[in-house]
């Protein structure tokens, strides 16, 4: 009885939502509302898509992950977002009065087409990534529920094509409507479990008893830079974050997306941080974890809140956390595949290839690229050990090549249209270089303090390429010509509404 609630959880959940995704799809009218969702999206329904946006199978498997081998010390990971938002919720106002659909669209009017050009494939690259580690994390979910009787690998194709279905059905218009939903089920499951899961175990005293030293400590037995190295990334993603600005042009206007960046900040500091305590208290009622191995020898710590939902709660609380796991993978990897595939209809197919293109023609394209990127996702996926490898590597690509170049667009008068394409190639450029150059032997290892540090690494490779990216950025700019006023004047006006 219980295995069977758990898979009615599991799988009743995601039919619901695609339920919901066709009902919906009636509703796309053009390719606009696609994209946007017609601009009518108000500040409840934006907040709890944006959450699940960010909540996603980083924080569910890499950050818990992280958290049960280091302790509190994860919260760099996370807090790295965290100031990052109060950066957004400036900006936000800003992004929304310029009313474009997509970050490409913003490099080039700030910039030129080849920053469009660059910036989508910086994109391209980085959130088909993401997208991919939301198939793996769905396919450890029916793994578990199903007690091995659907592999990870064919959960993780079932994931892939249910995540796939979904967003070509009617894109953000079905995603901001379920998110919603998502948000919900996601908080109650996290807030129901942590709880029972301290007071079933002997409380606080036996929970910290049973924990090693260093994970109550700041640092959690690590240094500085590897706060840095864990902190950038997450910091830079969320500035640069592709789903998030077309989530703010879907605002009603500039005030709800102000407003709904407050929103998002509660709501991703509370999850993330239960999320992390929970995955802690894991570690000290469940042990073995730390010595296990799941699919193809992958470090079993990252699944630590599956395994607490399955063997540590009443099945009613483990059904509700399963589906707020559930609710985690397919909001989120909905998302990173709808982004790319709206760079690649709008930024390449109807800005270079079909100017003149329909709506129908347009939609094609994206649902096309929608399931092209997912296979895409599945072969990238032999190519990591860890999810949360992935989320660094994605995060560090977004960050050094997006990001900065983002900032100045809003930040700086002086920034000029080659120093905006020099930071978008050095970001790009460095973050591939590195790796590439890595597997080929070649070492980014330096001995710092006594202590060496592997900057092709996921974990640190962030430092050199945002050094480079932001170098080119501002030496470039001071050595060309400044921009004229009307290129640089639409980004340093708000319009506010709704406030």
């Amino acid at each position: 009885m219980e295995l069977n609630l758990l898979t009615v959880a599991v799988f009743g959940y995601p039919l619901i939502l695609i339920s919901i995704g066709i009902w919906r799809s009636r509703q796309v009218k053009s390719h606009a509302d696609f994209m946007v969702a017609g601009r009518s999206v108000p500040v409840p329904l934006l907040v709890g898509t944006l959450v699940c946006t960010w909540i996603g199978s980083g924080s569910l498997f890499g950050g818990a992950g992280l958290a049960y081998r280091t302790g509190i010390a994860e919260l760099w990971f996370s807090s790295g977002a965290w100031v990052g938002l109060l950066i957004a919720f400036y900006l936000a106002p800003r992004v929304r009065s310029i009313a474009k659909y997509t970050v490409p669209d913003l490099l080039e009017q700030r910039y030129n087409a080849t920053a469009r050009i660059l910036g989508t494939v910086a994109i391209v690259l980085a959130y088909v990534t993401i997208a991919a580690y939301q198939f793996r994390g769905g396919g450890w979910i029916l793994s578990i529920v199903t007690d091995g009787a659907i592999s990870p690998t064919q959960g993780m194709l079932i994931t892939a094509a249910a995540i796939v279905l979904f967003t070509a059905l009617a894109g953000m218009v079905s995603i901001v409507t379920v998110d919603l939903f998502n948000g919900l089920i996601i908080t109650l499951g996290v807030v129901i479990a942590l709880p029972y899961l301290v007071l079933s175990n002997g409380g606080l005293s036996a929970i910290t008893s049973a924990l090693p030293e260093d994970h109550l400590t700041v640092l959690g037995g690590h240094n500085v830079l590897w706060v840095f190295g864990v902190a950038l990334p997450t910091f830079l993603l969320i500035l640069g974050e592709s789903g998030m600005y077309q989530k703010f042009f879907s605002a009603k206007d500039s005030g709800s997306a102000k407003k709904a960046v407050m929103g998002m900040f509660v709501g991703v500091v509370f999850i993330e941080t239960t999320l992390a305590l929970l995955a802690i208290v894991g570690r000290a009622v469940f042990p073995e974890l730390e010595t296990a191995t799941w699919m193809g020898g992958r470090d079993a710590t990252e699944t630590v809140i599956l395994h607490i939902a399955a063997n540590g709660l009443p099945v009613v609380g483990g059904a509700i956390l399963l589906a707020a796991a559930v609710a985690i993978v397919l909001s989120t990897g909905n998302t990173f595949l709808l982004v790319p595939s709206t760079n690649v209809s709008r930024d390449v197919y109807e800005r270079f290839v079909n100017p003149t293109a329909s709506d129908a023609q347009k939609l094609n394209v994206q649902r096309a690229f929608i399931v092209i990127f997912g296979g895409v996702g599945l072969v990238l996926l032999t190519q990591f050990r860890s999810v949360l490898e992935m989320a660094l590597y994605a995060y560090s690509l977004v960050g050094a090549s997006l990001t900065p170049a983002l900032l100045a667009a809003f930040l700086w008068r002086r920034v000029t249209p080659q120093g905006g394409v020099a930071c978008i190639a050095g970001g790009l450029g460095s973050i591939v270089g590195i790796v590439t150059l890595s597997k080929l032997g070649v070492s980014f290892a330096a001995l710092i303090g006594g202590t060496e540090f592997d900057f092709a690494s996921s974990d640190y490779i962030v430092i050199p390429a945002v050094l480079i990216s932001v170098s080119l950025l501002v030496i470039v700019s001071l050595l060309t010509k400044p921009s004229a006023k009307e290129k640089w004047e639409p980004f340093f006006v708000e319009e506010v509404e709704g406030l």
